[in-house]
């Protein structure tokens, strides 16, 4: 997986070693260990803080000595036993929250009785085993210190010895990629892309009508920068409807493994503007696609194309995933960036139309690195230029390599001091660009170092959801906070901010300027993802045909059949993620028989804490999960995503995931319930994720919710209006069915919208007509939303009368809203003055439906 460029070689082993031995994990475990055996810990910990110091000395210096082979061995038993160790205490928390649970239905036994049986329950030896296994790998590589004779660990030139709060704030946007000299490449392109047809013909290798041009060059050189100047340009050219535009313009990210399905469909939704139909096969899909391509103009731009050519499949795959611009107009182009040559020629680039990236002048590069390391800063004059002074020391060893500039002045414009600069030139580490970004890796937080590692289990280029990465985060337990009140996922943003702002990551911009929450990590970064993760995370991709790791941590499926969950997969007992990113192919009459099979081998992984599932499915299908589900005593994040409305059946044994923090079931058209009431027993549920009325009663006992898309008020126990009274934490959308049942404006304010300052969206909807209008109004008067609401639905309100908090005479009204929809609004008369609601926030937009006709007010 990694660049053949070595990294191995840049940054080392100890990469790894370091990386592990500053997460959080090692206190958190040891912390909760020693406390429960009723071991001093605070002694404990003083020592074995002060020997894991040590240890990390001993990894800077033994990468290229005889010592690293004594101490890796040391190393992987060290984590085996952290490992280890944190699976027991999740196992003694697993039985306190069961006791609880039970004692609660029990009408409660006392608290000092609950303590003394789970401490009598605690599998004390195993923990005590796997305690003394930590403590003596790490006696044993500090006696491999004392043989090296090193100094004291101290505060040098290494990443500074701090707590968290006391370095400088980051920003929470990453910089802007800055353009800078590639003026002449980008008019020399676009020169290219516009050359008359006769001088076109005479460099291309066939009659085709389109030619290819290709930008080749190292990971990190600004290829797909230049490349995404041109698109920009040719972006613009079009949409101003210039003289000789192109008819389609459309941009793919290739990368080493894709998929034509997938390509083609990016390619429909590039020239249409709209999602891409499911259809049958790929040859339907390519005829679809050829239909929106015939008789146009087409740029295409290839990002990031791999090419093997001692594999005569990669060039059999590269022609067909252009093929469908043979039916184009003449003049049609394709741009293509590669790391290679090799892969423009198997396109069909000519010599003449492969363009190497150029390298950036010495002052050209400095002018770059200076705008990502002083861009706004606030210093004085004298200051800059010393600054500037040491900026351009700093830039001569980072080689002209753009990625390095872009990544270490990110970092440093984090902290603009004449001190710090100081004290980061004269660095080894930053004496080539993957040192450069060792460099910056290591003044992450040790939290977050643990979370970008965890991102290496993803495909290069995968796009990456910012709430979904979140959720995985605090599902994985990597996530630490440091006050009461303070909400893992509200840290686990910071966490991805900082990220974002060291350009670790970067945002996705799609198609006609559209930002959707997509992000992705630059290849040679990844490269230094799957470094510092060593063997605990690993993916098998298309085509894979070795060995996983036994002692795999966290794995992604990118290409799955049965075979390889029998062979590779059933037998990883120290697995703790699976995510099958592949989508399953079932039909309804196989369907059960796959989906049994599937759980049987899967229920082998006791340790899963992130289980995910793609399917491919038939509509109105029925899934029922086994009662071996209740196994995953450590899961924590459960996503069965399908393609198609499916009917599924949570059996009584889902109710005992009491680690339980996210369900995933989008696209579920119908969830049952064989024991709805222990829905409840779910105590640390955050999220849940579905289409479909998620139906249980006493949701209010769920003090943790931050995500409940749907809720029905009924006349029944444990449906009442006041189980949404404290759950203040949601967030998001909520739609409230049902509000027929609500009686009063009294009832109206137990909802308590007011307090749910974190929706953004609101549905309130009465489902018939068997509630007055003048009850109705009462209620709506009741159901005042907070001020931050931005996109308020009301659906099948009879009243004429419009709520106090709506007209602008309520202090707490949603004063941000943006859209406001009221459908199935029966009164004939004319509508309301907007006068009304000049209150609301601007642009909004509000939408009158009626019987008979329908308005639209901006």
């Amino acid at each position: 997986m990694p660049d053949p460029v070595s990294i191995t070689a840049a940054v080392g082993w100890g990469v790894t070693a370091l990386g592990w031995l500053a997460s959080p994990i090692v206190p958190r475990v040891l912390n909760k260990g020693f406390a429960l055996l009723d071991f001093n810990a605070a002694e404990k910990l003083k020592i074995l803080d002060i020997q894991v110091l040590h240890l990390q000395r001993v990894m800077e210096v033994v990468d290229e000595s005889t010592y690293r082979v004594r101490l890796e061995p040391l190393l992987h038993k060290l984590k085996s036993a952290f490992y280890e160790a944190e699976d027991i205490l999740d196992s003694v928390e697993y039985q306190r929250l069961k006791k609880q649970i039970q004692d609660r239905k029990s009408n409660g036994s006392k608290i000092d009785s609950l303590k003394k049986n789970v401490q009598s329950a605690l599998p004390k030896v195993e923990l005590k085993k796997s305690l003394e296994k930590i403590e003596s790998a790490v006696n044993d590589a500090c006696e491999i210190l004392k043989q090296l004779n090193l100094p004291a660990v101290s505060n040098d030139n290494g990443r500074p010895a701090v707590a968290t709060n006391s370095r400088s704030a980051v920003t929470t946007a990453a910089p802007p990629i800055g353009v800078i000299g590639r003026d002449k490449d980008r008019d020399k392109i676009i020169a290219m892309l516009h050359e008359m047809e006769d001088h076109c013909q005479a460099n291309t290798v066939s009659d085709k009508c389109y030619s290819v041009i290709g930008i080749h060059g190292m990971a990190g050189s600004g290829k797909s920068t230049l490349a995404q100047c041109v698109y920009d340009h040719e972006k613009k050219c079009r949409k101003d409807k210039m003289e000789g535009h192109f008819d389609i313009v459309m941009w793919i990210h290739v990368s080493q493994k894709f998929d034509l399905d997938t390509i083609f469909r990016e390619m429909f939704e590039g020239a249409t503007g709209e999602e891409c139909p499911k259809f049958n096969s790929r040859n339907v899909l390519k005829e679809k696609l050829e239909d929106e391509l015939r008789g146009k103009q087409i740029l295409l731009v290839l990002d990031d194309v791999w090419y093997n050519s001692r594999n005569s499949g990669d060039r059999e795959e590269l022609k067909t995933l252009i093929s469908p611009l043979n039916v184009g107009k003449e003049g049609s182009r394709i741009l293509v960036t590669s790391r290679t040559e090799a892969a423009l020629v198997a396109l069909g680039a000519v010599k003449e139309r492969c363009i190497p990236i150029s390298d950036l002048d010495d002052e050209v590069f400095l002018k770059m690195f200076m705008h990502y390391a002083l861009r706004d800063a606030r210093v004085s004059d004298h200051d800059r230029r010393i600054l500037e002074m040491i900026g351009e020391d700093i830039a001569k060893k980072l080689k002209g390599s753009p990625l390095a500039a872009r990544t270490v002045g990110s970092r440093l414009r984090g902290t603009q001091t004449v001190e710090f600069w100081r004290s980061q030139k004269d660095r080894d580490l930053m004496n080539d660009t993957m040192g450069a970004l060792w460099w910056s890796y290591q003044y992450l937080d040790e939290q977050v170092r643990r979370c970008f590692a965890y991102c290496s289990i993803f495909p290069r280029r995968h796009k990456l959801r910012r709430d979904e990465l979140v959720k995985l985060w605090v599902a994985e337990g990597f996530i630490k906070t440091s006050k009461p009140e303070e909400e893992m996922e509200d840290v686990a943003k910071n966490y991805f901010d900082e990220l974002l702002s060291a350009s670790f990551l970067q945002k996705v911009e799609l198609r006609d300027g559209r930002e959707v929450d997509y992000f992705t990590i630059h290849d040679f970064l990844c490269d230094l993802a799957e470094e510092v993760a060593g063997r605990d995370c690993f993916r098998i991709e298309k085509g894979f045909t070795g060995e996983v790791p036994q002692d795999v941590r966290y794995l992604f499926v990118g290409t799955y059949d049965t075979k390889i969950l029998a062979e590779k997969i059933s037998g990883l007992q120290k697995l703790r993620t699976l995510i099958i990113g592949d989508r399953i192919h079932i039909n309804s009459s196989t369907a059960c028989k796959v989906f049994a099979g599937m759980f049987t081998k899967l229920t082998e992984l006791r340790k899963l804490r992130v289980l995910k599932i793609n399917f491919v499915g038939l509509a109105h299908a029925r899934f029922s999960f086994p009662d071996s589900i209740g196994q995953f005593k450590h899961l924590r994040y459960f996503a069965f995503v399908v393609t198609a409305l499916v009917e599924l059946t949570l059996s009584g044994a889902f109710t005992k995931l009491y680690h339980m923090q996210v369900v995933d079931f989008l696209s579920c058209q119908r969830l049952d319930f064989s024991r709805g009431a222990d829905m409840m027993n779910l105590v640390n549920l955050r999220s849940v994720i579905s289409w479909a009325d998620f139906d249980f009663p006493n949701v209010g006992r769920l003090i943790w919710l931050q995500m409940l898309p749907f809720f029905r008020i009924r006349r029944e126990q444990g449906y009442e209006p006041h189980q949404l009274k404290h759950l203040n934490k949601l967030q998001g959308k909520l739609a409230i069915h049902g509000l027929q049942n609500i009686e009063s404006k009294e009832e109206a304010l137990e909802v308590n919208l007011a307090g749910k300052e974190k929706l953004t969206e609101l549905v309130l909807c009465w489902d018939d007509d068997s509630c007055s209008p003048e009850i109705q109004a009462e209620v709506l008067e009741g159901l005042c939303p907070s001020k931050y609401l931005e996109r308020l639905e009301i659906r099948n309100y009879h009243s004429t009368r419009l709520p106090s908090w709506m007209m602008g005479k309520h202090n707490c009204s949603p004063k941000n809203l943006k859209i406001l929809e009221l459908r199935g609004w029966i009164q004939l008369g004319p509508a309301p003055d907007l006068g009304a609601f000049i209150h609301l926030g601007m642009p909004y937009q509000a939408i009158w439906s009626t019987s008979q006709r329908s308005r639209d007010w901006i």
